[in-house]
């Protein structure tokens, strides 16, 4: 189910994406929707995607729905914030840290503060979101029947023999 909310969400962001890319090409102006629609779709395509790469067929994506809520509002709001901000003064730049407001929130907001809570989320659910022994135990068992069934036919077959397949390291 988680899969499948995220390819869902990824492919809605992506289409939104691409509703405000077209829209540049309509005659006049862009619309006031397009960099909105860009802006969020842009944020859905980040969190879904670390979501569907997230997600287990046994457990979806566990704890990790609150930190990727958090990602969302962070990228989504910081993008809103620099949306709505007016234009810079060339005359009296307003300044955080050396930068105009509008790419400070878009640089150190959307840009480092995911990169500060994503890791430490996936720090934290490691040991619930990896595989298991059992599953290991049955990835092992799979590559050696595949390897079992590779041999097999090589056997049987002098004229032309089959490829070795790589050890696997158990």
């Amino acid at each position: 189910m988680a899969r499948r909310n995220s390819l869902l969400a990824l492919f809605a962001g992506t289409l939104a994406c691409a509703a405000a890319y077209a829209s540049a090409f309509l005659p006049g102006d862009p619309p006031s929707w397009s960099p909105w629609a860009l802006g969020i779709g842009t944020a859905v395509v980040m969190v879904s995607a670390s979501a569907l790469g997230a997600a287990r067929a046994d457990t979806g994506i566990g704890r990790l729905k609150l930190p990727f809520a958090i990602v969302f509002l962070i990228v989504a709001g910081g993008l809103a914030a620099a949306l709505s901000m007016p234009a810079p003064d060339a005359a009296d730049p307003a300044l955080f840290l050396g930068l105009p407001a509008g790419a400070a929130v878009v640089l150190l907001g959307i840009g480092l503060l995911p990169l500060l809570v994503l890791p430490i989320a996936y720090a934290l659910t490691f040991e619930e979101m990896t595989l298991s022994e059992a599953d290991l135990a049955r990835v092992r068992e799979a590559a050696r029947a595949w390897q079992a069934a590779q041999r097999a036919p090589a056997a049987h077959s002098a004229a032309s023999p089959a490829p070795e397949p790589a050890e696997v390291v158990a």
